[in-house]
């Protein structure tokens, strides 16, 4: 049987053989060999001696097992082995106890997203994910066996989310089930992954809309006809230019309306820092404005869980922006809003406050962005948090918008004169 060392990038090249199988062993590693048979699929397994006879492990599959994770679970069987186990039997014993509610996709998605991802990613990062989940994949595949799901039915899936024109989401999805069926794989839940060698379905590109001045007089005359909650989001949204999970999940308690301070906790904040917020005059009237439902939550009909259902609330916003703009310019004017996203406000405030001669480190820290102009040494040494100029910073931008408000309004060169 050959041996050599098992490097990543002779693993992805070495070629299956032209009938039956091999086994490469590794050299780095003895006992650990990769599996190549005649169809081309590659998985790792790792010999070792019970009770003097000689058995046989299965790791899982190339390439969702690299080299470096195969031989740490080489090692974690040997281990077993060391301390009086059989790693093979005890794997064939957890496939017999398994019933057909736990080998379903919902039964594994579940484990993946509570075991694992929750434990190793920012909670906001956990919500994305499950709320992907569970809309784009689990109303298709809940109660199926996780193992019949093969690369068509993967395939027919993220077909479906870009025929509804989510292009972009369509890769985050098949990303998400990529991660959850390596991870299936490690915990020996399936044999093989069907999202493997599988590439993302669109090529993605930066977005660099944002709303022109005409548009954002017309998007805050569209909220004031959409109203609460959605419309008073989307006002804050433009004031704060936070991210809108952040804005729709404020609370109370984050709120100073006497130092008119708005603190976002680290658990929600995407950089996982503590990030304060400098609250305008006019982020302050709207969320005076405020019906206040309970002592948490500033956003929800509930009193217990947050403001959702933003595509069919956006969708609202278009039409009432496209009817300001015909109230103003005629109804000759019918052509809808160049498509926008809640996302591009805050690139759009970001940008009026660059065009209001704002220095781009201050613009950094009102985002909330880690990498931003000050870097490397410098980011390390500068820890000065530019409140008093952020402060003023929101204040001239909300002073911008409010003047927008007014048809016709001045335009920047007057208002900073």
């Amino acid at each position: 049987m050959p041996t050599r060392k098992l490097t990543d990038l002779f693993v992805e090249r070495v070629k299956p053989p032209a009938r039956g199988r091999v086994e490469y062993f590794d050299a780095a590693f003895p006992g650990l060999a990769l599996r190549i048979t005649d169809n081309g699929s590659k998985s790792w397994c790792s010999f070792y001696r019970f009770k003097g006879r000689l058995r046989r492990f299965t790791i899982g599959s190339y390439p969702a097992i690299k080299p470096a994770q195969a031989r740490r679970e080489a090692a974690a069987a040997l281990e077993q082995v060391r301390g009086g186990g059989d790693p093979a039997e005890e794997k064939r014993a957890r496939r017999e106890m398994r019933t057909p509610e736990t080998d379903t996709f919902g039964a594994v998605a579940t484990d993946y997203l509570e075991l694992h991802h929750r434990k190793n990613n920012r909670e906001s990062t956990f919500r994305e994910a499950k709320r992907d989940i569970e809309r784009n994949v689990l109303p298709k595949w809940r109660a199926r066996p996780i193992a019949s799901i093969s690369r068509r039915d993967v395939i027919d899936l993220i077909d479906g989310i870009i025929a509804r024109h989510a292009e972009v989401q369509a890769n985050r999805t098949l990303a998400r089930l990529r991660a959850l069926f390596n991870w299936a794989l490690e915990k020996d839940r399936v044999a093989t992954s069907p999202v493997a060698r599988m590439k993302l379905p669109t090529q993605e590109q930066a977005r660099d809309r944002v709303l022109s001045d005409d548009e954002l007089r017309w998007l805050w005359q569209a909220c004031d006809e959409v109203g609460w909650p959605f419309g008073s989001v989307v006002k804050l949204l433009l004031l704060t230019s936070q991210r809108r999970d952040e804005v729709a999940g404020m609370e109370w308690s984050e709120i100073n309306l006497v130092k008119r301070m708005w603190t976002i906790p680290r658990h929600k904040a995407k950089n996982d820092r503590v990030h304060d917020v400098q609250l305008s005059e006019e982020a302050i009237e709207v969320l005076e404005s405020l019906p206040r439902i309970g002592d948490g939550l500033v956003f929800t009909t509930t009193g217990e869980t947050a403001v959702s259902g933003f595509s069919k609330s956006k969708r609202r916003l278009d039409a009432a922006m496209l009817k300001a703009k015909r109230a103003e310019l005629g109804a000759r004017h019918a052509d809808a809003i160049a498509g926008w996203t809640l996302h591009d406000l805050r690139r759009t405030a970001a940008t009026g406050m660059a065009r209001m001669n704002i220095p781009p480190h201050v613009v950094d820290k009102i985002l909330n962005h880690v990498s931003g102009t000050i870097r490397g040494v410098a980011a390390v040494y500068n820890r000065f948090a530019y409140l008093d100029e952020r402060c003023a910073a929101l204040e001239a931008w909300g002073q911008y918008v409010r003047n927008l408000g007014v048809p016709r309004a001045a335009n920047l060169v007057e208002l900073c004169a």
